[in-house]
């Protein structure tokens, strides 16, 4: 009998070798089939008998089935789970407990049990949970999926329904730390300068509470001006491995969401202790530094001291100001500064625009809510010349940070952009060649030939050339070693001047005060350290995109009824159809296929090129302006969907 089982197992491993096979992951549609996409590109059809094994996101390896030119799959083993760990909605019935996960391509309502520890009468239909999946139908000795309730994120009828859902979905913290009240200033070792009869001021928003940066400005006698920036510095209340600081290195950064921010460090500190509030004296890590008439850098000097804002300016009245509008204007003493920082302002921005790269300005987005979180309004928010001091600035401060790490320290904190990676160069390179752009490899990997192409596309002015570009384009990672920031066209670049709300701030304050006690630096941060950084970045912007699209929902719910026209530009264009962005308030939304012409046959849509065509002509390509009509505003999914104006 052994034998016959021995032979059983080998004829099974023989049928199974000999039997066509792929491997990928699994894209699931409204219509109950779905698709497995391998990672060479190629995509199998999955009918919907084999659907019911999978769920959305799983990697499997399945058995290919061909029948003359049609072709489809049948998953038969398990990888990798997509969904171990999501956000879902109880359902009770009749007794029976299960969850529906909150994902827009997960239609399975999945059977559950709760959590020992929890209260099962606690937990009501319709509210909010972590769940977690147990079995999965392809796994041995599984026959069904059925999950485990962890946790309890909001009851149903909770008006922060979006932003608890959203931070448990991305596993962010859902409140502000909480490290004890008694916050000594620490003795380090330094010699503090007293700036507290300088007027340094702040501009930030109304509302603005963690204030982590003033200015001080002068004009120099043979031209080009001398800025002093000071910095909050919370390292000097939370020491290295204290719980604090081991919280804020979790966090990693401070999450900034519509009408709720959650803090990297306690309030006590991010809101209070340390920030530059007007008339109280504070502690800071300062720099001082020449910038020449012409806007590049000169001489700087980084020192530690005790400093004291003379101003709290916010950026629209400061802009009005300088643009000569509204009523209010600053002290004399101020109003000097103002004038000298906006000459400053003008004279870095174009040396940048020359020996360096610049970003198009954006507008931003701002959400007015009522205590209940409804949105009152969106309103827009360019980006003023107030704005733009601020911002300049701080590139030049940071500028001189990674210069001081880079030569004294030789490792910190740095953020790192490289246009292309290796992988992706070629492909551009390609692209571009495609367009009758001959450039060679280096312009692409080389920061100086990189900033002379870069100046040389953006003076094409051409939107659908600029994003497909950016397809092959890598984002920025925090690394401990210098190296070359290609968005903003610079050697080297470390952020310090935001260490309220970014631990690797925190971490190259602790740098650069040994570099002015003249202390050996310890070891270089660590890879993990760096990759979860980057990672908590990602995390955040995601929580933040994703409690917009929460509330753009339910704010134009009423303009999709109406079916409002709106002004938008293509950003996006996959085999579906085209994402676009309403100008009006930043607010993405979905054009399907279909909705472009009654007849589907006719409209098609080439996702690699970014263009769509309709009845042989093109209508449609990335970066195009469009008008489009709101017809859905579908809030379980968080989307909005759109047509085009005929």
């Amino acid at each position: 009998m052994l034998q016959n089982n021995a032979l059983l197992a080998q004829l099974k491993q023989n049928l199974r070798d000999s039997t066509p096979r792929v491997t990928g992951v699994i894209k699931a549609t409204d219509k109950g089939f779905g698709f497995l996409e391998t990672d060479e590109g190629e995509s199998y059809f999955v009918p919907p008998p084999a659907m019911k094994q999978v769920l959305h996101g799983d990697r499997v390896e399945a058995v290919l089935h061909e029948d003359g030119e049609r072709k489809s799959v049948e998953p038969d083993t398990l990888i990798e789970i997509g969904l171990q760990r999501f956000v879902a909605r109880v359902q009770k019935r009749e007794g029976r407990l299960a969850v529906l996960p909150d994902h827009p391509s997960v239609k399975n309502v999945l059977k559950a049990r709760i959590k020992r520890s929890l209260d099962e009468d606690s937990i009501a239909d319709g509210d909010w949970v972590v769940a977690r999946l147990v079995r999965h139908p392809l796994k041995p000795d599984d026959r069904a999926f059925f999950t485990q309730i962890d946790e309890l994120v909001a009851k149903n009828d909770d008006p922060a329904v979006p932003w608890r859902v959203t931070l448990a979905r991305h596993a962010l913290e859902q409140d502000c730390p909480d490290a004890g009240t008694d916050w000594p200033l620490k003795d380090e070792g330094l010699e503090r300068e007293d700036l507290t009869a300088e007027p340094f001021f702040t501009i930030d928003g109304e509302k603005t509470r963690d204030m982590d940066d003033a200015l001080r400005v002068e004009a120099r006698e043979n031209g080009g001006w001398r800025l002093t920036v000071a910095i909050a510095d919370p390292t000097a209340y939370v020491e290295e491995g204290h719980a604090a600081d081991l919280e804020a290195r979790t966090r990693a950064f401070t999450v900034y969401l519509p009408g709720q921010n959650v803090t990297m460090l306690p309030e006590q500190l991010a809101d209070d202790l340390c920030s530059l509030w007007e008339d109280r004296d504070r502690p800071v890590l300062g720099c001082r530094l020449d910038i020449n008439a012409d806007g590049s850098l000169g001489e700087y000097r980084f020192f530690a001291a005790t400093a004291r804002s003379h101003a709290k300016l916010v950026y629209d009245r400061v802009s009005d100001w300088i643009d000569g509008q509204g009523d209010w204007a600053p002290s004399e003493a101020i109003a000097t500064q103002l004038k000298a920082l906006h000459e400053l302002t003008e004279a870095r921005s174009a040396w940048r625009a020359e020996n360096a790269l610049v970003f198009k300005d954006r507008p931003d987005y701002v959400f007015d809510l009522d205590p209940a979180g409804n949105v009152l309004a969106i309103r827009t928010e360019e980006r003023r010349i107030a704005n733009r001091m601020i911002e300049e600035s701080m590139i030049a401060a940071n500028a001189c940070c990674a210069d001081l790490l880079a030569s004294q320290v030789g490792h910190g904190i740095f953020n790192v952009h490289r246009a292309f990676e290796d992988d992706k160069a070629e492909a551009a390179q390609t692209f571009l060649a495609s367009q009758e752009i001959d450039v060679e490899r280096e312009a692409l990997t080389d920061l100086g030939r990189y900033k002379e192409l870069k100046r040389a596309l953006e003076s094409r002015d051409d939107a659908w050339l600029d994003a497909r570009l950016r397809k092959f384009q890598g984002f920025t990672n925090m690394s401990a070693q210098p190296g070359p920031h290609f968005g903003l066209g610079l050697a080297a670049y470390a952020t310090w001047t935001s260490p309220i709300r970014k631990y690797g701030d925190m971490v190259n304050h602790r740098l650069i005060k040994r570099v002015l006690k003249g202390e050996q630096a310890p070891a270089e941060a660590s890879q993990a350290l760096t990759e979860q950084l980057t990672e908590r970045r990602r995390l955040n912007r995601m929580a933040e995109r994703d409690v917009k699209d929460w509330l753009y929902v339910r704010y134009l719910t009423p303009a999709a009824q109406a079916n409002e026209t709106f002004e938008a530009e293509i950003i996006a264009i996959n085999r579906g159809g085209m994402r676009v962005r309403l100008s009006a308030n930043g607010a993405t939304a979905f054009v399907p296929a279909p909705l472009m012409h009654s007849d589907r046959d006719k409209v098609v849509v080439d996702d690699k090129e970014g263009r769509i065509q309709i009845e042989g002509e093109e209508r449609f390509k990335l970066g195009d302006p469009v008008q489009v009509i709101l017809t859905e505003a579908r809030e379980e999914t968080r989307s909005l969907v759109a047509r085009p104006v005929a």
